[in-house]
């Protein structure tokens, strides 16, 4: 028996950080999904990273280009709960965005038009609200229509995406400049 597996049955079945909050041990593949335990998956974001925004959009943008929405959301979701709360809205509708791609590319349409809906009309309001179109040099408009267009796409034809090839361009900023 593993030490994971006696580490969940000593637990009562379930997977426990080192302070006995419950916390799903099981290796993940590239889009998040769970793999059986002793499987190799993909090293998961560390949780409760605060890093500085650019940083995170930096991050965030290697993650989706890598074909790693779901863990391109978990460092939105950092940056949401560790964020100023008048920036949380921003955050938090920019993770749903990853979200729904995340799902796209696992070929659930229905919740990756949904949360691509959305995350882009959280990230519009919070925009508009705060007049910062381009917080942190993030171009909100580009990334509002790239989750639209996405969304009435996958409505229209139903496919599961390659999740890198349809990263959105968080910055309108050139690769690497």
């Amino acid at each position: 028996m593993s030490s994971a597996s006696k580490d969940r049955e000593a637990a009562g079945g379930r997977d426990r950080d080192e302070e006995g909050r419950a916390r799903n041990a099981r290796p993940r593949d590239g889009l998040g999904r769970p793999l059986p335990y002793g499987e190799h998956g993909v090293a998961r974001q560390p949780e409760g990273v605060v890093r500085r925004p650019e940083d995170s959009v930096a991050e965030a943008q290697a993650l989706l280009d890598a074909g790693k929405p779901f863990h391109a959301h978990e460092v939105f979701e950092d940056a949401w709960k560790s964020g100023p709360e008048e920036e949380r809205g921003l955050w938090r509708g920019l993770a749903q965005l990853a979200v729904g791609l995340t799902h796209a590319a696992r070929g659930n349409v229905t919740g990756g038009v949904r949360l691509l809906r959305r995350g882009a009309g959280a990230v519009e309001e919070w925009a508009a609200a705060g007049a910062r179109p381009q917080p942190y040099e993030m171009d909100l408009a580009g990334v509002v229509a790239w989750a639209r267009e996405l969304a009435a796409e996958l409505e229209q034809e139903a496919p599961a995406v390659d999740a890198g090839a349809r990263a959105p361009r968080l910055s309108s900023r050139a690769v690497g400049g």
